[in-house]
């Protein structure tokens, strides 16, 4: 049995698990609500205050399933309740950000400055000119958000990688 499928999910005081029909998955907690529908073969039961996942046989896409299926579970509990962050560093000569409500300019020695505008769900702070603090209750959207600002200056291989991720 999958290591990381087996363990089960302890849900915190102030949290409810709603599970619908085809594995519709809804968490809410108070830092927001999260739902996703995940793979319909899998077995997801609310024991109490945990949640245990289980698969139906030993195929090797049912093996797949159970511990991705338990991660996304796991990640939406700690969502709702903790939310993630990550901090962004920008280094180098003229490279800099402001922030004007929702749209965060970015000058990274481009002709033009870049415009990122927050997407739903996901915050960012500014700390300095320098510190970007990203914030949100879904893991996906924050990495995907993440990953658009990095692209937009790792394309260019003349110059080095201008964001840092700190991890906390």
């Amino acid at each position: 049995m999958s290591r990381i499928g087996r363990m089960p999910i302890a849900v915190p005081a102030g949290v409810t698990v709603d599970i619908a029909e085809n594995n519709k998955l809804t968490v809410k907690g108070p830092k927001g609500t999260l739902s996703r529908v995940l793979a319909s073969e899998m077995i997801i039961k609310l024991e109490g205050s945990e949640i245990v996942v289980t698969r139906p046989n030993e195929l090797k896409r049912m093996k797949s399933l159970h511990g991705l299926t338990r991660t996304l579970i796991n990640n939406m509990v700690i969502g709702v309740t903790a939310g993630y962050e990550k901090v962004l560093e920008i280094n180098g000569v003229g490279y800099r950000a402001a922030k004007a409500g929702k749209e965060l300019t970015l000058t990274l020695g481009y002709s033009h400055p870049v415009v990122m505008v927050d997407p739903e769900g996901v915050e960012t702070v500014l700390e300095g000119q320098n510190k970007i603090t990203v914030k949100g209750i879904d893991k996906e959207k924050l990495a995907n958000t993440l990953l658009k600002s990095e692209i937009r200056r790792d394309l260019n291989h003349i110059r080095a990688r201008v964001l840092n991720m700190l991890m906390k």
